[in-house]
């Protein structure tokens, strides 16, 4: 079954542009040109992944990441301006998974969707067992669910995959380098605050007091690496 793709831009030539290469992949394509077709199309539909730039007529892609994000876990990749750091980091802040920065390479965009389904959809032979259990921690890789003291949490694709890299080697220290490279699955030449973004989303969703961690801890100049109490 085909991957089903929303791609959210205002500009109808690079649409055009983006849907005529995505499909090419194999990918169906739905398009949207403002935030309120975004949504609405996000909302009665279902999407294995959302292309959204952030500058739109209407509702801004801001906005519309955050409603997204509300309702689903569905993986976004969000399209910026060059030198909009601050852009960049709310999105992730409200819940994107990766960046770009316009202008692109098609070519390198179908490399970081690649790179997403890779993670999110792992078959059944990816791992020995499906269930890691640490802690008061359930981690369902095949599912990718993770139940923390009987409750479901529900993490974005980066959050999910940053928590089971981390539980799965306890006391093992990350550089924000090589979380880049081994989360994101490519030679990431973004902003290493991308890595702090998705730790703080992370630690608010799991931690009793995200100002005091209890599993991912920060090891000062170095990394991050996850406890086991």
């Amino acid at each position: 079954m085909a991957y089903r793709l929303l791609v959210v831009d205002d500009e109808p030539i690079l649409l055009k542009g983006l849907k005529y290469s995505l499909e090419q992949e194999a990918y169906e394509i739905d398009t949207a040109e403002d935030g309120n077709e975004a949504l609405e199309k996000a909302f009665s539909n279902s999407y294995d992944l959302i292309v959204l730039d952030l500058m739109l007529p209407g509702i801004d892609g801001l906005e519309v990441c955050k409603r997204i994000r509300e309702k689903s876990m569905v993986p976004i990749i969000i399209l910026t301006a060059k030198g909009e750091d601050t852009s960049k980091i709310l999105g992730l802040e409200y819940g994107a998974d990766d960046y770009l920065t316009k202008p692109f390479n098609v070519l390198e965009l179908k490399a970081r969707i690649k790179a997403i389904f890779r993670r999110v959809h792992v078959s059944d032979t990816a791992t020995p067992t499906n269930i890691i259990k640490i802690d008061d921690f359930i981690i369902n890789t095949l599912g990718r669910k993770v139940n923390l003291r009987d409750s479901e949490i529900n993490l974005t694709a980066k959050e999910f995959d940053l928590l089971l890299l981390l539980a799965s080697n306890p006391g093992k220290v990350y550089s924000r380098e090589e979380l880049l490279e081994i989360i994101w699955g490519y030679e990431y030449f973004g902003d290493l605050r991308t890595v702090d973004v998705h730790v703080r989303r992370l630690r608010e969703k799991i931690e009793k007091n995200s100002s005091q961690p209890e599993y991912i801890l920060t090891k000062w100049g170095v990394g991050y690496y996850f406890r086991v109490k």
